[in-house]
């Protein structure tokens, strides 16, 4: 019929809940977490929602694997197959992990959103209901589609691969330091400020085989040690230098050895800003050791680049698609 307007209809959002502070009240050590019902009881969401519920886990989110995780992926790719948007609810701890891993082996159209607590349900002002409802509204919304895997919480939309947890305790912990929010929710409504210009890998990548990758962070006076110790027990690993990355100079050659047996990224343990490449030149700076065959994270931090080059060997990537990697992610 001329003029006539078609009603959309309703749009599906699948819950998967993993534990966390959101569903532990009294947040004595062992006691009994909140069933994913109880959790999503009262929460808010608009009338055209239809909400599905996964009661995937019951775990604090320290206690999670890679093996968890795989398994999460897979259960969104299913659900997002579908046409379905995705929300994840799970501690605090490690959200920004969780979120940055999902966006490295998921599908990328469909709205995959991270939430979860900072305040106990028992305690005063808990923030869970609100947090949760937010992600449900991004990950029912069609312009949040195309951002990656994101992190919701206290009304600000993040994209996975800029996110950090920032304080212990304050309900607005999460923030993007190299960025800010990709948008806001505002009354309820997503609105989208910022669309990244790539994706964070050119394809989803396939945890096809287990890998370890170590991290070491590098303090003070450090003589090496836990280096001493790395060559035969990890597949590759990240080191956390100084500022905009740097080492002391005793331990590039240790570092140098362990670049020709295995991938070896150098990140900074200062978490924001990029890592230099030629400001600085004498023995232990970032050109030194990356003409040495270390690989920049560029702007990812210390736990992000061991993502990534976890899941890039458990895909089979080599050295010069692992390069590749962390080069199109600094840009």
């Amino acid at each position: 019929m001329p003029g006539a307007t078609s009603t959309p209809g309703p749009r599906s959002v699948t819950v998967f809940t993993l534990g966390g502070t959101i569903s532990a009240p009294g947040g004595d050590v062992g006691a009994a977490r909140l069933s994913g019902a109880q959790v999503l009881a009262g929460t808010t969401t608009a009338s055209d929602v239809v909400v599905e519920l996964c009661d995937f886990r019951r775990l604090p989110s320290a206690s999670l694997t890679f093996e968890d995780l795989t398994e999460l992926a897979d259960r969104i790719d299913q659900v997002a197959a579908a046409g379905a948007g995705v929300v994840v609810v799970q501690g605090t701890d490690t959200i920004e992990e969780t979120a940055f891993l999902l966006d490295l082996v998921c599908r990328r159209e469909t709205p995959v959103v991270v939430t979860g607590a900072m305040r106990r349900p028992d305690l005063p002002g808990p923030d869970g209901a609100a947090n949760l409802a937010a992600a449900i509204a991004v990950a029912a919304d069609a312009d949040c589609r195309g951002l990656g895997v994101l992190v919701v919480f206290a009304d600000e939309i993040h994209a996975a691969r800029h996110v950090r947890k920032t304080h212990t305790t304050s309900i607005s912990t999460f923030a993007s330091p190299a960025l800010g929010p990709l948008g806001l929710v505002v009354e309820g409504s997503p609105r989208v400020l910022l669309r990244p210009s790539r994706p964070t890998v050119a394809r989803p990548l396939r945890l096809r085989r287990q890998v370890r990758v170590g991290l070491v962070t590098l303090a003070l006076g450090d003589r090496g040690e836990l280096l001493q110790g790395a060559d035969d027990r990890f597949d590759g690993l990240v080191v956390a230098g100084f500022g905009a990355g740097h080492v002391p100079s005793w331990l590039v050659d240790p570092l140098a050895e362990l670049a020709d047996r295995m991938p070896v990224v150098l990140a900074s343990r200062t978490g924001a800003g990029p890592l230099l490449s030629h400001t600085y030149r004498g023995p232990g700076s970032e050109h030194d050791l990356l003409g040495r065959g270390l690989i920049s994270a560029g702007f990812l931090d210390p736990a992000k680049a061991r993502l990534l080059l976890h899941a890039l060997l458990a895909d089979e990537a080599d050295w010069s698609r692992i390069v590749e990697a962390f080069e199109g992610l600094a840009g």
